[in-house]
């Protein structure tokens, strides 16, 4: 299982991200640009010391994580309010790349287009999204729920 953040606007978002992969052992991809520095020094404020726990890739651009992807042989799962399947309906498989779009605009249509599943969580009709961190969260563990995919050791808090 990975995690892709599609061209991030906020570094604590990223940090905070990066940590729910450290501790759930999962991969990040970075698909820049980014709305910030993407540097280790960057990610290190927010991210603190789990950065040393997580594989973090950068691309260069979609184009470039796209084919990383599938050449890889991996499925795209884009999680956006956009979707009419629910993530708790979906069939999730190991080697998914869960990838949430930019705090402040999603994810484009070339993105929805390059997408294999489009998924979304269900919240309040009047209210429009989570925080793509939280987004992340409920649906990694849903999607690690289903393919035995937790970290084994202590449990953590």
């Amino acid at each position: 299982m990975r995690l892709a953040l599609f061209q991030p606007d906020i570094p604590q978002n990223a940090g905070t991200l990066m940590r729910l992969a450290a501790c759930m052992n999962v991969a990040v991809d970075i698909i820049e640009p980014a709305g910030f520095p993407v540097s280790d020094r960057a990610f290190r404020r927010a991210g603190l010391d789990y950065l040393d726990h997580v594989e973090i890739i950068r691309h260069a651009s979609f184009a470039a994580f796209d084919e990383s992807r599938r050449s890889a042989g991996r499925r795209l799962v884009l999680l956006t309010t956009r979707a009419s399947e629910l993530h708790h309906e979906a069939a999730f498989r190991a080697d998914d790349v869960l990838m949430i779009g930019r705090e402040s605009s999603g994810a484009p249509d070339a993105v929805h287009g390059a997408a294999d599943l489009r998924v979304r969580i269900p919240i309040r009709a009047e209210l429009r999204s989570l925080n793509v961190a939280v987004a992340a969260a409920v649906v990694l563990g849903e999607a690690l729920r289903q393919t035995g995919g937790f970290p084994s050791g202590p449990i953590g808090v």
